[in-house]
């Protein structure tokens, strides 16, 4: 059974891995010791939390903290660890630790389901994915017991934080609090610097914050003192495209949110400044991947929805928890577009010149989710009388798996919430992934090349 697993193509192996885990997290769901005797939960919503979690999404049909018991949500942690990092990154790393060897094929699903570029001293770089993770969430937990423990008590209150911690940092979106999210907490600097801090480290992707930490340490080992320019450009080039799009993205949104919603007083309109930017800043970071929320988006004004509906399109940085399209691959589509209009061939970052392929690979990705997009609103027109945005809203929500909603999800019907789990899953896993381990095949033989000819196109 093994032996047959490992000859599928990697990209099925890492769909599969995905979907063995969201079935087994449906049945532990579902058993009596994870429901509350009060849960009105059927193994549909146990299912569609479970794709939630493992997608690190945050939509759902019915609350954690309405539905499972402690031990319950401790399998909803789980779910959401594997989520974040991967089954068959966790897999390799225990394998490791046993001190066995991965084969190469599991080596490669490895790299691809992390959005690794390079091999080199693979196991050294899990293990430390792994340790990083577990240092970041246990220091979000005691920061946020700060808050939790004197309001809800020393086993209730270090719980919440862990929850917290772990839905943060893996951007699932999920808390045990109720089913208002985080938004009594909308004024509470701790908790909504914290979360976000999770978030951003979360979905920056894990790439970047390693070449960060062996600059840092390179600079301590070397005793040298280099200005902030200096050692900013000691980054690799992704790395540097990765934090300014994500920092611009956050500044943006940020401003744009706090003028546009400034009177609203159904949002922030009543709020003071201080309150409105940490508003306004929070909203920016988990509209970006995360799903927490500490306003009501049913009050928000429509252009902030679809406003939030292109940042969460873009998502986070490839190789960590985020989703939708990547904020490198929305910089490359940028870089092609200016490149196009100044008449210029190569698309050039920060002294070095991307490659075509690269370039294709990114436009691929665009096309493919905003397809992906089209087919999952449509579907939902069709079957719901809910306005457009709404719907739009909801769509790229579980596509980007963000998990932000307009109180919309448990009021659908179930074909749309089958529609979402789909999403999910696809966003996920990537929709290059999905139509690969669909369609993939060995190429046989030379292609074929025609006399070129010329398409009239805009």
């Amino acid at each position: 059974m093994l032996d047959k697993f490992r000859k599928l193509s990697i990209s099925t192996r890492i769909a599969l891995s995905f979907a063995s885990v969201i079935f087994i997290g449906s049945l532990f769901l579902s058993l009596p010791i994870s429901s509350l005797a009060t849960s009105q939960s059927t193994y549909f919503d146990n299912l569609f939390t479970s794709v939630s979690m493992v997608c690190v999404t945050g939509l759902f049909t019915s609350s954690v903290a309405e539905s499972y018991t402690f031990f319950g949500q401790i399998v909803c942690i789980v779910l959401m660890q594997i989520g974040g990092l991967g089954l068959m990154t966790i897999i390799a790393t225990m394998v490791i630790q046993l001190g066995k060897k991965i084969s190469y094929s599991d080596t490669m699903a490895v790299k691809e389901a992390l959005n690794r570029d390079q091999l080199g001293d693979f196991k050294t770089y899990l293990l430390s994915i792994i340790k990083y993770t577990f240092i970041i969430e246990g220091t979000g937990m005691l920061v946020l017991s700060l808050r939790f423990v004197p309001e809800f008590g020393w086993a209730k209150g270090l719980f919440t934080s862990l929850f917290l911690a772990v839905s943060g940092f893996c951007n699932a979106g999920f808390d045990n609090m109720g089913t208002v999210s985080l938004q009594n907490y909308v004024h509470d600097p701790l908790v909504n610097l914290v979360i976000a801090a999770l978030i951003i480290l979360g979905g920056i992707g894990f790439s970047v914050w390693f070449d960060v930490s062996h600059n840092v340490h390179s600079i301590i080992k070397n005793k040298k003192r280099p200005g902030f320019k200096k050692m900013y450009r000691l980054l690799k080039p992704h790395t540097r495209l990765a934090i300014n799009i994500s920092l611009l993205l956050i500044a943006i949104g940020t401003m744009m949110f706090m003028v546009v919603e400034w009177n609203n007083p159904k949002s922030i309109g009543t709020f003071t400044v201080g309150q409105k930017v940490l508003a306004a800043f929070f909203q920016t970071v988990t509209m970006r991947t995360a799903g927490f929320a500490t306003l009501d988006y049913a009050n928000v004004l429509p252009f902030s929805l679809l406003f939030f509906v292109f940042t969460m399109f873009i998502g986070g940085s490839p190789g960590g928890a985020a989703g939708g399209i990547k904020t490198t691959t929305f910089a490359l589509v940028l870089l092609l577009i200016h490149n196009e209009l100044k008449g210029r061939r190569s698309i050039n970052y920060a002294r070095h010149t991307i490659p075509e392929d690269t370039i294709r690979r990114a436009l691929i990705v665009v096309v493919s989710f905003f397809t992906c997009l089209m087919v999952g609103v449509s579907i939902l027109l069709l079957v719901e009388d809910q306005p457009f945005l709404n719907l739009l809203f909801e769509t790229v929500s579980a596509l980007a798996t963000v998990g932000v909603s307009v109180n919309l999800t448990p009021e659908l019907s179930k074909i749309s919430q089958v529609v979402l789990m789909l999403l999910m899953f696809i966003g996920r896993i990537g929709p290059i992934t999905i139509f690969l381990s669909l369609v993939r095949r060995k190429r046989k033989g030379k292609e074929q090349v025609y006399a070129k000819t010329n398409i009239l196109i805009g």
